[in-house]
Parts: C-alpha cells; sequence; structure tokens
C-alpha cells in the first residue's frame, strides 16, 4: 500500500518486522512518533503512551524497546504498582528506557504507592488519537490487503466518508463487508459495502 502525502512509512532504522509494517504515521499519532524517535531528549527514561485501543499503541512501544534495548509494560494501570515502581527506577540506572502503555495517563490514573505516584508524575505522557481521515482510509485499505482485497478508490472513499471514524470501527466494517461479499459472491462496489453496512448496522437507510 502506497502513503499518501500525510503518512510517512517507519524509517529504516527502525526495526522491520511484519509487526512495524502496519504501523501507519499520520497526524493522529506523529507527536508518539517523534517523541519515540528523541528518546534521548526525555527528562526521565521512561515514558507513558495512551491512546484507543486497536490504535498501534503496544506496536510502536514494542518496536522502539526492541530498538533501543528498553521495556514495555502493557496495561501498565494494571498491573502491580511495586513492579512498576522497580521497573521505573531500574531503567533510570540502567539508561534502558521504560514505556507504560496506559488506558489514561495521571491523574486520571492515580497510584495508591506514594513512591510511584511521585515518579509517574514527572515521567512524560504522550497519547495517540482517533484516526484522522489519512489514517482512517489507510487502515481500511491495509485491513482489506490483508484479506487479499483490492478496494477500489470510490469505494473506499464511501466507507470513510460514512462510518464512525475510530479503529474498532474500521476493524468491524472490514470483516462485515468481506463475509457479505462472500456471502453474496460479489465484487467489492459501492452497492456491496451499501448493502453489508446496512446489514451490519453501521450505517443508516439513507447512506
Amino acid at each position: 500500500m502506497r502513503a499518501g502525502p500525510d503518512q510517512q512509512a517507519l524509517p529504516l532504522d527502525w526495526p522491520q518486522t511484519d509487526g512495524d509494517a502496519r504501523f501507519i504515521v499520520s497526524e493522529a499519532n506523529r507527536e508518539a512518533f517523534e517523541h519515540f524517535r528523541k528518546w534521548s531528549l526525555w527528562p526521565v527514561k521512561a515514558t507513558i503512551l495512551t491512546g484507543p485501543r486497536r490504535s498501534g499503541r503496544t506496536l510502536l512501544a514494542r518496536s522502539f524497546v526492541e530498538r533501543v534495548g528498553g521495556r514495555l509494560l502493557d496495561d501498565a494501570q494494571s498491573r502491580d504498582e511495586t513492579e512498576l515502581f522497580h521497573a521505573w527506577n531500574g531503567a533510570q540506572e540502567s539508561g534502558r528506557p521504560l514505556v507504560m502503555v496506559a488506558e489514561a495517563a495521571p491523574p486520571a490514573w492515580t497510584p495508591a504507592l506514594p513512591d510511584l505516584k511521585t515518579r509517574l508524575a514527572v515521567t512524560p505522557v504522550i497519547r495517540i488519537d482517533h484516526p484522522d481521515d489519512a489514517l482512517f482510509a489507510s487502515l481500511i485499505q491495509l485491513l482489506f490487503a490483508d484479506r487479499g482485497l483490492h478496494i477500489p478508490a470510490e469505494a473506499l472513499r464511501f466507507m470513510t466518508e460514512r462510518l464512525h471514524r475510530d479503529y474498532w470501527t474500521a476493524e468491524r466494517a472490514v470483516e462485515a463487508v468481506d463475509r457479505f461479499a462472500i456471502a453474496e459472491r460479489a465484487r467489492l462496489s459501492i452497492p456491496t459495502i451499501r448493502r453489508a453496512l446496512m446489514d451490519a448496522r453501521m450505517i443508516g437507510e439513507a447512506a
């Protein structure tokens, strides 16, 4: 899939694995992407990464820690606080950065352990936002490609203009269209997509 003008591929010095190739950079996640590229400027060797589920937050964090030899703690807000406390201290001592992926950042995430709370207060927080137009379209296109399908430009535009724009909706919509097209032995045309999304109650009859 070719990136559009508002996207960029991961740089060549980023670990090139199957998962990394799936991370598309747009304005929705560019700040987070640049934050990890400039990790030597972090005030402490730790960061908190938040964002919607299915947004690629863990993928980005894993790519980063693999490249620099750091440590990733996913669902950090649900982890044992003593574990987080020691991991944070260990990152400062070793110089190997810690990335904590969490549902929310302080003050919404308020640890009971005072020493951990103090450390999180000085830890940078970065967020991946809901997908913008460019990222939403590219994600739908990628999800169809995963299934060996090519979606025509006009059909892709039909979906992006009518669907609620979030990561989970993109996945549900592609699955609904694919299953409908297989059942009906239909190609990925606007009429097929409209019927599939209406059957899945993802768009109304007026769409």
